[in-house]
């Protein structure tokens, strides 16, 4: 590979660090061809990429990086899932592969320039993801003005409860 080629790969993974919010390295060592392409395509779905990268290269390009803290625990066969959305369905995806194939493995993380261990990954992964906790959050937002007008609707009725029995007592005499 000569020098041109090896600038043009350090600059796409460098763009792809600056963009993404979490950085998973990962040991896809043993993975079948087929392993590979499910692996891609789960990721691909989530707008995570994934590339296999060469150490040397991957060090040199995430040096300028938001995810820089990673840069140096580079070693043996290396790829590198880039999540630019939302950082938890990236790690939910990795971490089911990783417990459904017997070969691969998660090694460390960058979220927003933060080192990640391996057992953190799966920490993270077990958060609620960014829909799930919109549609939470609005949840709640929709409660508060529900109850209030419930809380008022049942004053309402007590009121109009008390007329009518003032009412019947009236008619009755």
């Amino acid at each position: 590979m000569n020098r041109e080629d090896k600038a043009k790969i350090i600059q796409g993974i460098r763009d792809k660090a600056n963009r993404a919010c979490i950085t998973v390295v990962t040991d896809f060592k043993g993975l079948s061809v087929e392993e590979m392409t499910e692996l891609r395509s789960n990721l691909r779905e989530q707008n995570v990429e994934y590339q296999v990268v060469k150490n040397t290269l991957a060090r040199i390009a995430l040096e300028e990086s938001p995810h820089s803290v990673i840069k140096d625990n580079f070693k043996d066969c290396c790829a590198v899932a880039f999540g630019y959305d939302d950082p938890v369905v990236a790690a939910k995806v990795l971490v089911e592969f990783e417990k459904k194939s017997k070969k691969f493995q998660n090694r460390f993380a960058s979220l927003d320039g933060k080192f990640l261990e391996a057992e953190s990954l799966k920490d993270l992964s077990e958060l609620p993801g960014r829909d799930e906790l919109l549609a939470k959050t609005l949840g709640t937002m929709n409660a508060v003005p529900t109850n209030f007008v419930c809380l008022f609707a049942n004053v309402i009725r007590g009121m109009l409860n008390a007329l009518n029995g003032i009412k019947e007592q009236k008619e009755e005499q």
